[in-house]
């Protein structure tokens, strides 16, 4: 059965709670299990752009309580989009970017690794590729990692590059997403490998990508929705389900759960949010989805963790 006929019941919402709120402006999350333990990651700031943004790890037991481990910066560089995973050696990896500002002004940017053996002892931050790119979130298959790199300030014209990686610090250039039409708006990118190998890559604005080993040729799907921050996971039953901002019928923004196949991105339940939300990390655990995400609708702009329930 391939995730397109997998049936399901509509997700229910068991609980959501604001985990995180210190900063005037926490954003941009992701979440893992790590020694059977609960870690989220975020950004701090005074707002969502132009300034200086510090990167936030904390731990829980239970998704309940939790205690910050670490918080990474640099001077006068604006951290942000943290994602965070496991590498094959064990350790844990934080990929972000990284933008120079100058009086709140931006120069460059570049992404940046750290490592940590626990969680709690991160290595110095390491610039990787050349200025402009923008690695976004690595998925790890047989010791090999696999990342897209957004590469364009703007927003129109933006390329996006496949890259791959061993060691996170060393990155070998696989392809360049080529998308129809004289289509370059790739930017946020999530990718995951199917059982049989298969590739798929979640993408914003609105794309939908497939390819097989070795993953040089693409084909993609546009569409109806736009997605911010997108991330999308495979369950046990071998359906996708996806996560992003997404749009009221007013227009206004939200952060809403899809159901995804291959070439399909169907949203069916709206987490409690809005104005600035979104990014979700996502993992499934003890028979639930967990979503970590952030937003505005409570004013401050906060960290939540969702449990949802999917039959």
């Amino acid at each position: 059965m391939n995730s397109a006929q997998v049936p399901h019941k509509q997700p229910r919402i068991l609980s959501v709670k604001k985990i995180w709120s210190h900063a005037p402006h926490n954003a941009f999350t992701d979440l893992i299990r790590f020694e059977d333990r609960w870690w989220c990651t975020f950004r701090e700031a005074t707002g969502h752009n132009n300034s200086i943004g510090m990167i936030r790890v904390i731990v829980s037991n239970d998704g309940d309580s939790w205690t910050s481990t670490a918080l990474l910066s640099e001077d006068s560089i604006d951290l942000r989009d943290p994602k965070i995973s496991i590498m094959p050696d064990g350790r844990l990896l934080l990929l972000m970017g990284g933008t120079s500002l100058q009086n709140n002004v931006k120069e460059t940017r570049s992404p940046r690794v750290a490592f940590s053996n626990d969680g709690w002892s991160w290595s110095p931050n390491k610039k990787l590729l050349a200025e402009d790119h923008w690695l976004w979130r690595v998925t790890w298959k047989d010791n090999i990692g696999y990342c897209v790199s957004k590469l364009g300030e703007g927003t129109n014209p933006r390329r996006g590059f496949l890259y791959r990686t061993s060691n996170a610090l060393e990155w070998e250039w696989v392809t360049e997403f080529i998308l129809p039409n004289n289509t370059w708006t790739v930017s946020e990118t999530t990718l995951r490998i199917m059982p049989d190998d298969e590739m798929i890559a979640l993408i914003r604005p609105n794309w939908i990508g497939t390819s097989r080993p070795p993953y040089t040729n693409w084909s993609f799907t546009q569409l109806e929705a736009d997605l911010g921050g997108p991330n999308f996971i495979l369950l046990p039953n071998r359906s996708l389900w996806a996560s992003a901002r997404g749009m009221r019928p007013d227009g206004k923004p939200i952060t809403v759960l899809a159901q995804m196949t291959r070439n399909s991105y169907a949203p069916v339940l709206a987490l409690p949010s809005g104005g600035d939300c979104s990014y979700p990390g996502m993992v499934w655990h003890d028979g639930m989805l967990w979503v970590s995400y952030y937003s505005s609708h409570e004013g401050q702009t906060s960290i939540y963790l969702a449990k949802i329930a999917i039959q």
